[in-house]
């Protein structure tokens, strides 16, 4: 089947593997030890070998899994250099976005958006979200409205694929005391000053929240990546046991 969906409005069965196992992947659920294969994945999916090499395929075109030289899969690792790189893109994207605003007076952020965004993490700052990587997704989606809220789609394309790609890494800052905490109330700043039209203290606002130097950018990234690495250690070589719900 080559539609996006089938007649009942369902994903094709690859798109469904390659979800489950993209999630996966970024989530850490399939750690850096374990080793995936085509027949174990089509056993514990139930189904042929031809949707999962397909998924396989789009996720080593996402750079997510790399070829074994002997057989099968891997989560690539990433090195310390590289996801600086994409941390710089990423706050690179993000500044734009006001930039563009604060550039041409004609050019208005979304504020209906903004406000809506806003009520959420008011409410965040009365009730904290518990410690946690999975506060990464929220964190992902205050970014990706704050930009889309600028009015250029592309900029946000680009915001969704770096997340996607540093998701893994990223997620274990938000394991440290704290950090949660200090997101939220640092959110809350940046698109008050927004709403409030202060662009300049908005830029800086957000500039110093994602790391305002290459030396803060290299050491949350290094710190990341540690934790990363540390997880896949205890986790240890293990087979494969995706999730499918």
């Amino acid at each position: 089947m080559s539609s996006a969906v089938d007649e009942a409005g369902t994903p094709p069965l690859r798109e469904r593997v390659y979800a489950v196992l993209r999630d996966d992947v970024v989530n850490g659920d399939i750690g850096a030890g374990t080793r995936l294969t085509e027949p174990k994945l089509a056993a514990r999916f139930g189904i042929s070998r031809t949707p999962v090499r397909e998924a396989l395929g789009r996720l080593v075109a996402d750079g997510l899994l790399q070829r074994e030289e002997d057989y099968g899969y891997s989560v690539v690792v990433p090195d310390l250099a590289g996801v600086r790189d994409l941390w710089e893109v990423r706050i690179a994207v993000e500044l734009r976005g006001i930039d563009r605003c604060r550039e041409n007076p004609g050019t208005l952020h979304d504020a209906g958006a903004l406000r809506a965004e806003l009520a959420r993490w008011h409410r965040m700052l009365e009730e904290p979200p518990a410690e946690g990587p999975g506060f990464v997704l929220e964190d992902e989606r205050f970014h990706s409205t704050l930009l889309a809220a600028s009015g250029n789609p592309e900029l946000v394309a680009v915001l969704a694929d770096v997340h996607r790609r540093i998701r893994r890494v990223r997620m274990n800052d938000y394991l440290l005391p704290g950090r949660v905490e200090a997101a939220v109330a640092e959110h809350v700043a940046v698109v008050e000053a927004v709403l409030a039209g202060r662009l300049d203290t908005a830029r800086h606002l957000l500039h110093q929240h994602m790391g305002a130097s290459l030396e803060i950018v290299t050491e949350r990234a290094g710190r990341a990546l540690l934790a990363t690495d540390t997880r896949d250690r205890r986790r240890g070589p293990a087979t494969l046991d995706v999730r499918t719900s």
